[in-house]
């Protein structure tokens, strides 16, 4: 363990030198101290990590909660529903034709269907702490989004998984279907009129025990959520947003720092051991067209949802470049079509493609001017709001004026 953060600490330094973002270095830690390469490994069971990477995701999401509020939310939440809904239509149904065009099978698009259409929260999330974009005005329908993804993320595990075990039993579909969305729609009740009473409970001079309660309750919740067939880090985003409503919110915010960088570096640390790079030159061309066609869909989503919002340039690129990245859901997704004995290619193709938008997300999003430049209105409207970190504290500052 220790050699796994001071490899990740090693390769951060370095590549912050030439201004790379930490995600990709963190992953690549992983997979050259892991057991599918040459040298040392450090690691050589990924599942020995797999607690403290699950605590990994579940505490980037709860912050993201709590920078958020359910005014937030409130506001503008059919834009942020009609964004997500976009979002999926154009990921999910292009996953859903690019899984049918590669002739694996019905179930195998299925699966593809999940991994080309979701984001990653986790990274989104550090993504946007890293560039200092929590506050930017895009980062709403951003979070609107991951939100959306989320519900249909339970949604569409429970109907996939009596496909991929070979079910055909449709009533028992719909009611794993029903206990996610009655769980979710319970933790959003007890995250609208349950803060007070929260607040309460957790309120303390003592910072230690202030520790202690929101990580016992963030952990505890996510668990009982994957238990209902919800996504963990959904309902650790939940209760983030109801102790960021608390009085002591501003302690929290200021404790979970140095955890939430911590975990998420071995997170992302396990991610990278779970990749075998031998696999993928059997998937290349398949991989690189499946990467293709995801950035042209989130061009055209970005560029949707800013029309929505009705943002510029600067801020469509920066929506695009900012959900680019696949993680976490597409390694579920592989990890549930390799029991079901689907086609051999999935595991390394999944692999491949996750790999290369894990990288080349956080480093698109962090140039996302670059694209800024070529969309519509972005040469003549003068959006210079396609850049990294500076801007988050102005653009908090205009959404409070506007406000």
């Amino acid at each position: 363990m220790g050699g796994a953060f001071l490899a990740a600490a090693v390769l951060a330094r370095l590549g912050s030198r030439i201004e790379l973002p930490t995600i990709p270095l963190f992953i690549l830690a992983g997979i050259l101290l892991g057991p599918h390469t040459p040298g040392i490994v450090l690691v050589s069971d990924p599942h020995d990590l797999e607690m403290l990477s699950a605590l990994g995701l579940v505490l980037l999401l709860f912050y993201l909660g709590l920078e958020f509020h359910l005014d937030d939310l409130k506001a503008g939440g059919r834009k942020m529903a009609l964004a997500g809904g976009t979002y999926l239509a154009l990921n999910v149904g292009a996953g859903l034709g690019f899984g049918f065009a590669l002739g694996w099978g019905t179930s195998e698009a299925l699966v593809l269907a999940g991994v080309l259409g979701i984001s990653s929260s986790a990274i989104v999330t550090k993504v946007l702490v890293d560039l200092g974009r929590i506050g930017n005005p895009e980062t709403r329908p951003v979070l609107g989004i991951i939100v959306v993804e989320d519900i249909f993320l339970a949604l569409y595990l429970a109907a996939l998984q009596p496909i991929l075990s070979g079910a055909d039993s449709l009533s028992a579909a719909v009611m794993d279907g029903a206990k996610a969305f009655g769980f979710l729609l319970a933790l959003a009740v007890a995250a609208r009129y349950g803060t007070k009473l929260v607040g309460r409970f957790i309120a303390t001079k003592d910072d230690e025990l202030l520790v202690i309660s929101f990580l016992g309750i963030a952990v505890f919740v996510a668990g009982v959520s994957e238990w209902f067939g919800v996504a963990d880090a959904i309902g650790a985003f939940m209760v983030g947003l109801m102790l960021g409503g608390t009085t002591s919110g501003d302690r929290i915010r200021k404790l979970v720092h140095p955890l939430r960088d911590a975990f998420g570096a071995i997170f992302f640390f396990a991610f990278g051991l779970s990749i075998n790079p031998g696999d993928l030159p059997t998937v290349l061309w398949p991989v690189l067209a499946a990467v293709a066609v995801t950035l042209v869909m989130n061009i055209l989503a970005g560029l949707s949802a800013a029309r929505i919002f009705r943002f510029g340039a600067g801020p469509a690129a920066n929506i695009s470049t900012t959900l680019l990245a696949r993680g976490e859901f597409a390694l579920i997704l592989a990890t549930m079509a390799a029991g079901a004995s689907l086609d051999v290619r999935l595991a390394p193709f999944i692999a491949g493609y996750v790999l290369i938008l894990a990288v080349l997300g956080p480093l698109a999003a962090g140039r996302s001017h670059w694209l800024a430049r070529v969309l519509p209105g972005g040469r003549r409207g003068g959006d210079g709001d396609g850049g990294g970190r500076s801007d988050g504290p102005r653009r908090l500052e205009e959404a409070s004026a506007a406000g």
